[in-house]
């Protein structure tokens, strides 16, 4: 589907991608990870022809559609399910035509290649997507100006979704999306009937919804079957492996060397000496390999405790509007090591609650009581809310820290991640990810008892992230917790509070329950929209033989699975072999019979993959087998 041939390019002079090649498999669903700057982005620009290469190209098979979300959010007074259909230009077009078209067989042509591009649905699979990124029936109708910039991205990411591009890029989609919308994604992705790449920091994402990882490190491509997890595991053997190899090929480099030295003078010796000169010319080296150390984050351990409940409210209410409260009927309890993730579909009043227990909010009803000296830190979703667009980070911390000499404040500045050359930027110009992690270590400057963060995750890379999980499992205190980052939230938190319905309530369940509530009201909704001519009797049969019928499939995807992961270690064996220098130097005519065996092994696995990708499509989708 999708080819990568010898591909290098620069961005500002900096190289990127070096010589890299990569093969993407039609149907695939692949995440593309790295570290922050290696050049993921940069790469969707070269696939899209937005930028050129220095050297190398791309290559999709001729009439491939494909399609990304619009960097700029649709703001124009039309309702979103029309601008969410007007993305599927053939429709569109046709739909135009139909209304001037005279000539009875090309009024004929159009309302056939209507009815085979599933036109007359269309309003019904616009409102589906819709629905799943959090637009109710009524939000759908509305026009987009009068959405805030976020949920106006949302609009342009189900635009891109339904007009169903043959080769899909997504660049980071969850950012602006809530826990709900992240979980329809993940599912509507898994789904999807065409090749998906795409970046993403959330490892559930990953693990859910992508077949296959594309690392893009040290400015190569390497791809890996299954989700991010199989991928670490496969990564970490790599890396081990390449290691041995290495340690092998500088022992037998200086062993040579050695001999090189030791008889280069020696006439009884001179041939067997250039033999190894020569030998030595052509014998390269296996690369070390490279680890990106990520700079880890630190809340400092508050200077005393304080006593349970740290936070309690009885009938409380909260809003921006006096008589138009957002939140009623609070009747809750923080203690003092309680770890709390907020769920609910953005606008329902997460952010409302989180600035209420800060304090930037004053109870318009109720009572709430604090624990006496109960220190607070706030990591706010909208960072620059919390920062002065024009301040260093120097400038920055030495706001809290008035007095202290210099160097004192540039290594708090340090401890936070930001590195030497970065410490006087204006706070406007870092990137997300050193936004954030100037706005955490300011948060928890002052050693609070409790930690509330907003999304905290958006700009951070999977390092940073992990690297966070493990600053919020070492803090000693309270932490009250929104993000759409599943893996975040089961790695930190024990209770799950919902906002609904103009209240905070505990949830009863976890996050798995959670899960299957929100995805089972996304399907449950998908199939009111588009099967709504089936009686419940038909229903009813066509799920009971459903199981029946998939069976004998099921069965056959499994056995392909076994097949791909035996293929894939038979490779890698050889793949290690071949990357024993050893066998370069002893056993060379062993090279050719290896490679050959190696290139049958990667032809039955490209084969086993078509296969494995056709059935479980038909799993998906049982109508594709009929």
């Amino acid at each position: 589907m999708l080819t990568i041939t010898d591909l290098s390019a620069r961005i500002a002079g900096r190289l990127l991608i070096d010589n890299a090649s990569l093969a993407l498999p039609a149907g695939i669903k692949a995440g593309l990870v790295g570290p922050n700057g290696a050049g993921k982005s940069t790469l969707f620009k070269i696939i899209t022809g937005e930028m050129a290469t220095e050297t190398g190209h791309t290559s999709i098979p001729k009439n491939t559609r494909i399609g990304q979300v619009a960097q700029e959010a649709p703001s124009e007074d039309t309702a979103l399910v029309e601008i969410v259909m007007r993305a599927d230009l053939e429709r569109s077009k046709l739909m135009k035509e139909a209304e001037t078209a005279t000539d009875p067989h090309r009024i004929a042509e159009i309302q056939t290649r209507l009815v085979d591009i599933d036109a007359h649905s269309a309003e019904a699979r616009a409102a589906s997507i819709l629905a799943g990124l959090g637009f109710d029936q009524q939000a759908q109708q509305r026009p987009a100006s009068s959405f805030s910039g976020g949920w106006r991205m949302r609009v342009a990411l189900a635009s891109v979704l339904f007009s169903e591009p043959d080769l899909l890029l997504l660049d980071e989609p969850t950012n602006y999306l809530d826990l709900e919308g992240t979980l329809w994604l993940e599912e509507y992705i898994r789904r999807y009937p065409h090749t998906v790449l795409i970046i993403s920091h959330d490892r559930d994402l990953l693990n859910t919804a992508a077949n296959a990882i594309v690392h893009l490190d040290q400015k190569k491509l390497t791809f890996y079957r299954g989700g991010f997890d199989q991928f670490e595991r496969q990564k970490a053997e790599r890396d081990e492996h390449q290691m041995k190899a290495r340690e092998k090929s500088l022992a037998a480099r200086k062993h040579m060397e050695e001999f090189v030295e030791r008889f280069r003078a020696k006439a009884s010796k001179a041939r067997q000496a250039q033999s190894r000169i020569k030998a030595l010319e052509k014998m390269g080296t296996v690369d070390a390999v490279i680890e990106n150390n990520v700079s880890g984050f630190s809340f400092p351990r508050p200077d005393r405790g304080v006593a349970s409940p740290i936070i309690a409210i009885e009938d409380g209410s909260v809003g921006y509007t006096p008589g138009a409260p957002i939140l009623t009927r609070l009747d809750l309890r923080i203690d003092a090591d309680d770890r709390i993730a907020l769920l609910g579909s953005n606008g329902n009043g997460k952010s409302t609650f989180a600035k209420f227990i800060a304090g930037r909010l004053q109870a318009e009803a109720g009572l709430i009581r604090t624990a006496p000296q109960l220190k607070t830190g706030f990591f706010a979703q909208h960072q620059m809310d919390d920062l002065i667009p024009e301040e260093s980070a120097v400038a920055h911390v030495r706001a809290l820290m008035p007095d202290a000499q210099e160097a004192r404040v540039r290594a708090r500045v340090a401890q936070m991640g930001l590195k030497q050359d970065k410490m006087n930027t204006p706070a406007k110009d870092l990137s997300g990810g050193e936004k954030a992690r100037l706005l955490m270590g300011l948060s928890a400057f002052h050693a609070p008892n409790l930690m509330i963060l907003d999304e905290p995750t958006n700009h951070l890379d999977i390092d940073s992230r992990a690297a966070l999980i493990r600053a919020l499992n070492d803090f000693p205190g309270a932490v009250i917790l929104i993000s759409h980052d599943r893996h975040l939230i089961e790695a930190t938190v024990d209770r799950l509070w919902i906002v609904k319905d103009g209240t905070v309530s505990p949830f009863d369940g976890d996050l798995e329950d959670y899960r299957q509530e929100v995805v089972g009201s996304g399907k449950q909704s998908s199939k009111s929209g588009g099967g709504g001519g089936q009686s419940k009797a038909e229903k009813r049969r066509e799920a009971a033989e459903r199981p029946a019928a998939g069976a004998p499939i099921h069965k056959k995807i499994k056995d392909i699975e076994a097949l791909v992961e035996r293929l894939g270690k038979q490779i890698q064996a050889i793949d290690t072999e071949l990357a024993d220098p050893d066998l370069h130097t002893k056993a060379a005519y062993k090279v050719p019979q290896l490679s050959k065996k190696r290139a049958e092994r990667q032809a039955e696995l490209t084969k086993a993959e078509a296969d494995w990708l056709e059935l479980t499509s038909q799993v998906d989708d049982p109508d594709a087998a009929e």
